[in-house]
């Protein structure tokens, strides 16, 4: 995507101690990190060459835990599509399978339902996401009543503003430190399935839409199967191909990387563009993991297009280097990287599921780990997630928190609060 001159370079090496005033830092044992930094026309890239700020591989402890398999109403968790945080810790679910937005105490303790089901002020129906704004404000994504509702730190209704309906999608909404909220957009109606541009809408929670922003693309098209009949299409990616990833800093800028290779790119306002490089070891795709991935990409095709046959490239032997990109508050940038595959059940389970619920199982799935690197692109450290944690819905970071879904042995669903263990 940039392709200039190198105009220089020099080689930085930083021990901790030092680190531990660049970025988030943290004081840890080991080696410093070492990095080199290149100007590239209007790029500047850090990449990392070893170590890391925190010295080795950071773990997340539970420390608050909501949801049960039995209990009151407002603590089963069935499926939560996006939660929300407060200044003060307080947590808000958004759980489709009810659906209702309820709001929970810093330690877990219910306070109240938020809003209800319905078209009326103050009401919503089948709500996208959720996200807190600086000002503790509650904003909610109405696609159905097609408009975004805003309800005070106490779960009162406030106001509400036009939304573009018609439109649903599981990315979840951004915050910035302006006080601004962002939601995707469509930007290309009348477009087939593999010609959409996506990107953010600017909502001022008392105005409405400002502006839209563009997301990152690049000259590049992945690995596709595609169905077409009359006015219907559809398109989806090849199992374990790399693609196009982005998100948005609370900073104030977008984030965008091609998981061809170990390369992410921060768009700043007003500032060149950093990006961030690493190595990385391809991880294998394991024949399993191949052949079942391929199974259900047939099967939801020839569901909706009878005889359809594959017509993509087959499924690569290595996985990309990284699966997604998600921000914490203070602008650190967490990269999902990809892991070795682990079989959740045996294949007779898989099979007696399958004839049960006449779709091909997956058995096979990665625990979540992440590379965290701090805004000016200084790599902090690994973090890994036990095998209960979900990277879906997206997790929130603050500080030295995380909430995230999990989901345990008997696939009961809570929201936990983890702190980072950092060696």
């Amino acid at each position: 995507m940039f392709q200039s001159q190198r105009l220089g370079s020099f080689l930085i090496c930083l021990v901790l101690g030092f680190l531990a005033c660049v970025g988030d830092g943290g004081a840890g044992s080991g080696s410093g990190w070492e990095a080199a930094v290149d100007t590239v026309g209007d790029t500047v890239v850090v990449r990392t060459l070893s170590g890391s700020a925190w010295g080795d591989t950071a773990s997340l402890e539970a420390e608050v835990s909501i949801g049960m398999l039995e209990g009151p109403d407002e603590y089963l968790i069935g499926s939560p599509r996006s939660i929300a945080v407060g200044a003060g810790g307080e947590i808000y679910v958004l759980d489709r399978q009810v659906p209702v937005i309820r709001m929970y105490d810093r330690d877990g303790a219910f306070i109240r339902n938020v809003g209800r089901e319905g078209g009326g002020p103050g009401e919503y129906k089948s709500p996208g996401a959720i996200t807190v704004l600086p000002d503790n404000r509650l904003i909610v994504r109405d696609p159905g009543n097609g408009r975004v509702t805003t309800y005070s730190a106490g779960g009162e209704y406030l106001d509400q503003v036009w939304y573009p309906g018609g439109f649903n999608t599981s990315r979840r909404m951004y915050t910035d430190t302006s006080g601004f909220a962002y939601s995707m957009v469509l930007l290309n109606y009348g477009t087939t399935p593999w010609e959409w541009i996506f990107g953010l809408a600017r909502i001022d929670p008392d105005e409405g839409i400002r502006d839209t922003i563009p997301s990152p693309t690049w000259d590049y098209v992945p690995p596709q199967i595609t169905a077409s009949r009359e006015e219907s299409s559809s398109s989806d990616n090849v199992p374990f191909s790399p693609e196009d990833h982005w998100t948005f800093s609370p900073l104030g800028y977008m984030i965008g990387a091609l998981s061809t290779d170990y390369r992410v790119d921060l768009y700043r306002v007003n500032e060149p563009v950093l990006r961030i490089e690493r190595a990385w070891t391809p991880v294998p795709v394991q024949r399993e993991e191949a052949d079942e991935q391929r199974r259900y990409a047939t099967d939801n095709m020839q569901r909706q297009y009878s005889g359809w046959k594959w017509n993509g490239p087959g499924v690569p032997d290595t996985k990309p280097p990284f699966t997604n990109l998600l921000v914490s508050w203070e602008g650190n940038i967490w990269v999902q990287v990809s892991q070795e595959g682990y079989a959740t059940m045996t294949e007779s389970e898989a099979r007696t599921e399958e004839a049960r619920s006449d779709r091909p199982q997956l058995r096979f799935t990665e625990p979540a780990a992440y590379d965290v690197f701090s805004p000016d692109g200084t790599y902090l450290g690994h973090v890994q997630t036990p095998r209960s944690f979900r990277a879906r819905p997206e997790p929130l970071v603050r500080g030295d928190n995380v909430w995230a879904v999990t989901r345990d042995e008997m696939d009961v669903a809570r929201v936990v609060r983890f702190r980072i263990k950092k060696p």
